[in-house]
């Protein structure tokens, strides 16, 4: 089970808190104001009133431990710097931080963030779905318990047909159409590249390494494709 810090309970990082925890995942809910903590004690793992710019605080709390720690800080720029800082320093291999400009996106990715979220242009649901499924490129809800995705294909698909796999007997899911990068050569023979889309895709298609394949079918036949 991955194990998430989520630090800042304000209303994208509480959103992201029990999204994740929803999907499975161990996460430590951190703020520095006990009210919002007390609201999120009965949907996380853990939640904690902290001050997450306290190097040993942070470690008592087995926060260096976590797979990824989301800071979602939005009201003290400063503190979110520290804090990813910290992280990073205390060996947290992943570390998100939330920034809401994009001159504060850089600073941060110098600094050592490995991704930068801005709520404001994107929701905890999207996030959610990047951290527990990090195969799937997006995920479209159709309906409840349904829904659209683009993903890389598993390994084992790879050279093979789409009869060979035979999506809707063996996994439950239609494939609607598979994306796919190609090269060509201009008039001057330079290489292009661009991207393939096969819209009718038939038994005969064999799945390549670099494929995307667009699937639609209940969430919890989709859910092994984002693993």
């Amino acid at each position: 089970m991955e194990r998430f810090a989520v630090i800042g309970m304000g209303r994208f990082g509480s959103r992201l808190a029990k999204l994740l925890t929803d999907a499975g995942a161990d996460v430590i809910a951190v703020d520095r104001r006990a009210d919002l903590i007390e609201t999120m004690r009965d949907d996380v793992a853990r939640a904690v009133c902290m001050d997450a710019t306290d190097e040993e605080t942070l470690r008592n709390q087995g926060i260096d431990e976590v797979d990824t720690a989301i800071v979602g800080i939005g009201t003290n720029f400063e503190a979110a710097v520290l804090t990813t800082v910290l992280l990073k320093q205390m060996g947290v291999s992943r570390v998100i931080t939330r920034a809401t400009t994009a001159i504060r996106g850089q600073i941060l990715t110098r600094i050592g963030a490995d991704d930068i979220v801005n709520p404001e242009s994107e929701s905890a649901d999207r996030w959610r779905t990047r951290l527990v499924a990090p195969r799937i490129i997006e995920h479209i809800e159709l309906a409840e318990g349904f829904s659209l995705i683009q993903t890389a294909p598993p390994k084992t698909f790879v050279g093979k047909t789409l009869g060979e796999i035979d999506m809707r007997k063996n996994h439950h899911v239609q494939v609607i159409a598979v994306r796919r990068k190609a090269e060509d050569t201009d008039a001057d023979g330079r290489k292009r590249h661009q991207e393939v889309v096969i819209s009718v895709p038939t038994a005969e298609t064999t799945i390549q390494e670099g494929d995307v394949l667009m699937l639609i079918g209940s969430d919890a036949a989709l859910k092994p494709f984002g693993q």
